[in-house]
């Protein structure tokens, strides 16, 4: 790099570079030369600046929730017949990504070796809201509708998770509504092949309520940890 020549008075206006520029490529190209020397093979400047933006995304990832850690309050779990796994992912993974309602989790994710009863529990109590995936399978699956009424029971018992329950159809494969068991048909469902799913999600999935749902969870969570000292 001849830098000399970028301040002589003779230079074109187009080969100019402020200094900040010439200081940038400097340092790009210093790091290239270092990851040389240390065996790598050598990488041009712009190699260098993907490797850092790798890095950075790396640590940014390391900051986001641990979606396994007991103690974090989902925004929504995905109750499901076991058939429909992928599909509850898929669910998962589109009002996460596109619609940021984040973290959720899905009924088969829950931990391994527990009671089925006691994961339902921790499931239901552990996030904002309960979606219920309504699909042909549902009915092929006597622990759905366990799931389902269990569910509307706790929404029922528990003034603030009044509401909390959300029956989805997906947009294949999808439950119709005369199928439907009639305590569900009561509860207005998303569905996803519809138009106007994008603003039926916004107006169920207010942050408002998960915060303060979130609060009350937490309290109960102290509590518990609590009586567990000293009992």
């Amino acid at each position: 790099m001849r830098v000399h020549n970028l301040m002589g008075t003779g230079s074109s206006k187009q080969n100019f570079m402020s200094p900040v520029q010439v200081d940038g490529n400097i340092k790009s190209e210093t790091r290239a030369l270092e990851v040389w020397k240390e065996g790598s093979e050598p990488c041009a400047p712009s190699q260098v600046k993907e490797e850092n933006f790798e890095e950075e995304a790396t640590e940014r990832k390391k900051g986001e929730l641990d979606l396994s850690n007991k103690d974090v309050f989902y925004k929504f779990v995905i109750l499901h017949a076991e058939s429909d796994t992928d599909e509850a992912l898929r669910l998962q993974g589109r009002l996460q990504n596109e619609f940021h309602i984040r973290p959720g989790i899905i009924f088969a994710d829950m931990p391994a070796g527990r009671q089925q009863l006691q994961n339902l529990e921790d499931a239901v109590n552990g996030s904002a809201w309960t979606i219920i995936l309504l699909t042909e399978n549902f009915l092929k699956e006597t622990w759905c509708e366990f799931q389902a009424y269990a569910s509307l029971m706790n929404s029922v018992n528990k003034q603030h998770k009044y509401n909390s329950v959300i029956p989805v159809r997906p947009a294949a494969n999808w439950l119709p509504r005369d199928r439907t068991p009639l305590a569900l048909q009561a509860i207005r469902a998303l569905e996803e092949g519809s138009r106007a799913f994008a603003k039926q999600v916004e107006k169920t999935f207010q942050d408002s309520l998960y915060k303060k749902q979130q609060v009350i969870w937490q309290k109960e969570q102290e509590l518990a940890n609590q009586y567990q000292e000293d009992p």
